[in-house]
C-alpha cells in the first residue's frame, strides 16, 4: 500500500465518519418527531482492485471504506402487525363507543329508563284496583301511560339520532380515506423517482407510513412491497393504492335507518363499479353499528312496545269502562306498533276499563287488579325488556374488556415497533463518540502520513544536495 493510497483511505474515513456524525445528529433532532425512523449508514468497505494487470499490482489491503448509503430502520413484520392490531382496536373501540350510547338512550339503570316507568304505570293500574270509584285514580294511570309512551318515543328518537351521525362520520371517513390515499400515491411517485436517481427518500417514506397506518385505524389498510420502494395498499384483498395510482371508495345504502332491508344496507364500495369491500377499523366499527348493533336494538324496542300495546290493549278489551262500555284500546296506532308511532289514544279517564263485570254505574275492579298483576307475567313486557336489557349490558362489557385486551395487545405491538424503528437518545450518544473517536483517528492518521511525506521530501532533498 503506497503512502498516497494511505492518504485516500484515511480521507474516506474522515467522509465516513463525518456522515456518520451527521445523521447521527438527523436523529436526534427528530427523537420527538412522530413517525420518524432512526437511520443508519451503512459502512462498507473498498476492496483493493481484483484485476490483473501487467504493470499494476494491488496489495489487497483495500482503498478506505464507503458510506454512500443510509439506511431507514423498519421491521416490516412488526410493520404489517401493527396494522392489523391498530384496525382490530379501532373497530373495537367503536364498537363499545356504540354499545354505550345504546345503553345511555335507554337510561338504565335510573328513574327515567324504561323499566322504572313500566314499574310506575303497573303502579298506576293498581292505585285504580283499590279505588275504581276515584277518577283521580284513572286519570294518573292515563298520565302514567303518556310517560312511558314518551320515554319510548325518546329512547328511539335516540337511537335514530346516533344512526344518522354514525351514518355521516363514514361518509367524512370515507372522503378522508380517499385524500390519504392520493397522498400515498403521489409519495409513491416521488420515492421511485427518488430511488432510480439514488437520491435519499426516508423522510419521504415515514410520511407515507405515517399516512399507511392512519388507513390501518381507518379502514383496516395493509401493504404489499413494489418495485423502486414503492407500496401497494390493500383493503379488504381490493387495491386502494397500486404504485403511483389511487382508487376512490365510497359510502353506499340507504341514509335513513328505517330503508335498511336485507339486501339494501350500508357498505363500503368502489367508486369506480361499486364493488363491495370488506374493511375493518374505524369504518368496520361504524358500519356493525349502522348494521347490527343499533337496526337490532331498535328491533327489540319495537317488539316492546308493540307487546305493550297488544298487552294492555288486551287487558282493556277484557273489561268495561266507567259506564259500562266494553273497554277500547288504549294503546295505537291500529295495524302495526312500533316505538316511534306509538300513541295514547284516549285521555278520558272514564274509557280506563277497571271493571270486570257490565253496567253503569260500574265500580268493579277486577279487570284493573289483572292488569297490575301483569307485570309479574313470565313472557309479558317487562320480561322481554328486562332480557334486552341484560343482553345489552352483558354486550357491551364483552366488548369493552375485549378492547382493552386489543389496547394492551396494541401497547406491545408499539413498543416493538419503538424498539426498532424509534430514536433512543442513549445509543445514539455512545454512536457519536464513537463516530468522533474514529474520525480523530483518520484525522490523526493523515497527520501521521503528512509528517512521514514531509520528512521523506527533506531527508531526499539533504541527500540530493
Amino acid at each position: 500500500m503506497s503512502t498516497f493510497s494511505g492518504l485516500n483511505a484515511a480521507t474516506t474515513a474522515l467522509w465516513a465518519q463525518r456522515r456518520a456524525l451527521d445523521v447521527t445528529g438527523q436523529n436526534i433532532a427528530n427523537v420527538n418527531t412522530e413517525g420518524y425512523s432512526r437511520q443508519r449508514v451503512d459502512l462498507q468497505a473498498m476492496g483493493g482492485s481484483v484485476v490483473p494487470a501487467f504493470y499494476s499490482t494491488s496489495p489487497g489491503i483495500g482503498a478506505g471504506v464507503s458510506a454512500d448509503d443510509v439506511a431507514r430502520i423498519r421491521d416490516a413484520f412488526l410493520e404489517g402487525r401493527g396494522h392489523t392490531e391498530h384496525a382490530n382496536g379501532a373497530r373495537l373501540l367503536v364498537e363499545a363507543d356504540a354499545l354505550e350510547q345504546v345503553q345511555t338512550a335507554f337510561r338504565e339503570p335510573g328513574d327515567t329508563g324504561i323499566q322504572s316507568l313500566l314499574v310506575d304505570m303497573w303502579s298506576g293500574w293498581e292505585d285504580v284496583a283499590n279505588q275504581p270509584d276515584s277518577d283521580a285514580a284513572r286519570a294518573q294511570v292515563i298520565q302514567r301511560m303518556k310517560t312511558l309512551v314518551g320515554g319510548i318515543q325518546f329512547s328511539n328518537a335516540s337511537l335514530e339520532a346516533q344512526w344518522t351521525q354514525t351514518r355521516e362520520n363514514l361518509d367524512v371517513l370515507v372522503k378522508d380515506v380517499n385524500e390519504a390515499a392520493t397522498t400515498i400515491a403521489a409519495l409513491n411517485k416521488a420515492i421511485r423517482g427518488a430511488t432510480q436517481a439514488n437520491l435519499p427518500a426516508n423522510d419521504l417514506a415515514d410520511r407515507r407510513d405515517v399516512l399507511i397506518m392512519k388507513l390501518a385505524d381507518q379502514v383496516g389498510a395493509t401493504v404489499r412491497p413494489g418495485q423502486y420502494g414503492m407500496l401497494d395498499v390493500v383493503v379488504g384483498g381490493r387495491p386502494l393504492v397500486s404504485g403511483s395510482s389511487a382508487s376512490q371508495l365510497a359510502v353506499a345504502g340507504p341514509t335513513d335507518p328505517d330503508l335498511i332491508t336485507a339486501t339494501d344496507k350500508p357498505r363500503i364500495v368502489t367508486s369506480a363499479g361499486g364493488y363491495p369491500v370488506a374493511v375493518d377499523g374505524t369504518a368496520g366499527g361504524q358500519l356493525s353499528a349502522l348494521v347490527t348493533i343499533i337496526p337490532g336494538y331498535r328491533a327489540q324496542l319495537d317488539g316492546v312496545a308493540a307487546s305493550l300495546a297488544s298487552t294492555l290493549n288486551a287487558g282493556q278489551a277484557a273489561g268495561f269502562d266507567r259506564l259500562g262500555a266494553a273497554g277500547a284500546a288504549i294503546l295505537g296506532p291500529p295495524g302495526s306498533v312500533t316505538a316511534a308511532n306509538i300513541t295514547l289514544l284516549f285521555s278520558d279517564p272514564k274509557l280506563i276499563a277497571a271493571s270486570g263485570i257490565s253496567g253503569p254505574p260500574n265500580l268493579d275492579n277486577s279487570n284493573a287488579d289483572a292488569i297490575g298483576k301483569l307485570r309479574s307475567d313470565p313472557v309479558g313486557v317487562d320480561a322481554g325488556y328486562r332480557k334486552m336489557i341484560v343482553e345489552l349490558g352483558v354486550q357491551a362489557a364483552v366488548t369493552i374488556r375485549n378492547q382493552d385486551i386489543q389496547a394492551v395487545i396494541s401497547t406491545q405491538v408499539d413498543a416493538a415497533r419503538e424498539s426498532v424503528a424509534g430514536v433512543n437518545i442513549d445509543e445514539e450518544m455512545a454512536n457519536m463518540l464513537s463516530f468522533q473517536h474514529a474520525y480523530s483517528a483518520a484525522a490523526r492518521m493523515v497527520t501521521a502520513i503528512d509528517e512521514t511525506l514531509d520528512q521523506l521530501i527533506n531527508r531526499t532533498g539533504i541527500v540530493g544536495r
